[in-house]
């Protein structure tokens, strides 16, 4: 036991430290005296002095260290007492909830009290010291009263920003609203949208030493219970020190951890969240990050925009094919350009052979070193975009890009049409809505490049055939990655290929396997009609 009385850091004058070292000292060996400074001017005062602290009380200080920012205040010369973390809790609910209605309870603080005074929402019992310590690191407040029991109040108001536009995941015509930081915001969000019963979340402590609040989120009258019972495995088996992002916890659900293809859906819009609920799937939301993890996926899902399901039904679907076109391009074109040009030029047209062997004309690299040259100094201007600041990023990518491309044309270290072959190439590469997948396909550009540099036409072949099987190996929580391609649904190819109008989407996609296959019916519409 220390000899300092306890004084709350938000104490700002000097007359009152002055006299929280006074009633210390008066105090002696035992002394606790608790001050805190909030609105209300309850913990302005120290409370009434006691010899010593109660043994619970003393054991959680010392469990935390006797940290700063742990406020003691006793309500009576032998308790109860309240313990919170001002840094964590919301200290004027403490006050007007907590501490005001046990001293009114109390008369003069010493009569009996319990929590059954308290004016906040929930008051759960508490079983031992070592709950009370991570309650109290969560934000909450912990009520001990003179026989020992402890409860737990929850005050938790932790410094969060607002909700705000997701900036990964723009659009033209989507809900403004994106998750936070702060959990409860994100389930708050979710279930604004989805006001149903059957949704359920369950809650899990990932990380040993950070003990990150995880929650499963699923609807239970639609996913499959294998599925269910297999992400629950992955998730109880997460044996970690410290979790910090869902990115730790996608590493340990995940079929595949050494494939470059995402097998979860990460996403910051809660409209995405709640419709792949709706279909069957689970989502995962951890705490202190903005994206939640969604599974299981398949690989046409990771280029679908959440805009498709908001537009017309026609624009959409050609926006779908286009975006389609643009991956395979992004993968391709840079090995395509090299092969021909290096060991097939007989299948480029004439006129267009001689203008490239034209502007090749005193390059120094054959075309397999001038492709992954650009393609080297193309992703590092934008990877280099990426870490600056906003206000200069992209002015920087874009006027480095344009610059280089031409400075390295006139000094003749390549040729204008890779200059243009890179330039397509990182187009179409930006058309994927999603920053997982556009990282899989730059990496697998290399692969396609260097084959068709080295085998020419027979070297595309193969790394597409060895691209192929692996996709067809690969499973997202048991679901194949290529449905409904592979194995063939064609009746679920409207949830992926072509979006029909939601008036005759009647149906969940079957690969998902969801226990209730059937939407909830809908009236109809004039001209189409359910068939």
């Amino acid at each position: 036991m220390d000899r300092r009385g306890w004084v709350g850091p938000t104490a700002r004058t000097s007359v009152f430290s002055w006299a929280a070292r006074r009633m210390a000292a008066r105090l002696g060996a035992g002394g606790h005296p608790v001050h805190a400074r909030n609105g209300s001017g309850l913990f302005e005062k120290p409370g009434p002095a006691t010899l010593s602290l109660p043994d619970a009380v003393d054991r959680i200080r010392q469990a935390l260290g006797s940290p700063p920012d742990l406020v003691i205040r006793p309500l009576g010369p032998e308790g109860p007492w309240v313990l919170f973390l001002h840094s964590l809790a919301d200290v004027r609910l403490v006050a007007d909830a907590v501490v005001r209605p046990l001293l009114t309870a109390s008369g003069d603080g010493r009569a009996s009290v319990g929590p059954d005074s308290i004016e906040v929402p929930n008051v759960d019992p508490v079983k031992d010291e070592q709950t009370a310590v991570r309650q109290l690191l969560d934000g909450h407040t912990i009520l001990v009263e003179r026989d020992g029991a402890l409860w737990t109040l929850t005050t938790a108001k932790r410094p969060g920003r607002a909700v705000e536009e997701p900036s990964n995941e723009t659009g033209i015509r989507v809900p403004r609203e994106g998750f936070t930081e702060e959990l409860e915001v994100s389930i708050a969000l979710i279930r604004a949208r989805l006001r149903h019963p059957g949704l359920r979340l369950e809650e899990r402590r990932c990380g040993t030493r950070t003990g990150t609040r995880v929650i499963l989120a699923y609807m239970e009258d639609i996913i499959d219970p294998e599925i269910l019972s297999t992400v629950r495995q992955r998730l109880d088996r997460i044996q970690l020190d410290g979790v910090l992002e869902s990115g730790y916890v996608e590493e340990f659900i995940e079929d595949a951890p050494f494939s470059p293809f995402p097998q979860v859906l990460r996403t910051e819009r809660p409209d995405v969240v709640v419709a792949n609920l709706l279909e069957g799937r689970f989502a995962i939301l951890v705490d202190g990050t903005p994206f939640a993890l969604i599974g299981p996926v398949v690989l046409p899902q990771m280029l679908l925009s959440a805009e498709d399901y908001y537009e017309r039904t026609v624009l959409t679907s050609w926006v779908r094919w286009l975006r389609f076109a643009a991956f395979v391009i992004s993968l391709t074109l840079p090995g395509l350009y090299v092969a021909v040009t290096s060991f097939h030029p007989e299948v480029i047209p004439t006129p267009l052979l001689f203008s490239i062997a034209g502007a090749r004309e005193g390059i120094p690299f054959p075309p397999l070193v001038e492709a992954i040259l650009m393609e080297l100094q193309f992703e590092m201007l934008r990877e280099a975009g990426l870490r600056l600041p906003r206000t200069v990023g992209p002015a920087i990518s874009i006027v480095g890009a344009l610059v280089l491309g031409e400075a390295a044309f006139r000094a003749n270290i390549v040729s204008p049409a890779m200059v243009i072959v890179v330039a397509m190439t990182g187009i179409a590469s930006f058309t994927a809505p999603l920053f997982s997948i556009a990282m899989a396909a730059r990496l697998l550009r290399f692969a396609f490049t260097i084959a068709g540099g080295v085998f020419g036409l027979l070297g595309l072949q193969a790394v597409g055939v060895l691209l192929v099987v692996h996709l067809c190996a690969l499973r997202s929580f048991g679901v194949p990655y290529l449905s409904p391609m592979a194995p063939l649904r064609v009746r679920d190819w409207s949830h992926v290929v072509a979006r029909p109008p939601w008036w005759a989407t009647r149906t969940r996609p079957a690969f998902v396997l969801p226990k209730d296959l059937m939407r909830a019916p809908s009236s109809g519409r004039r001209g189409g009609g359910h068939r």
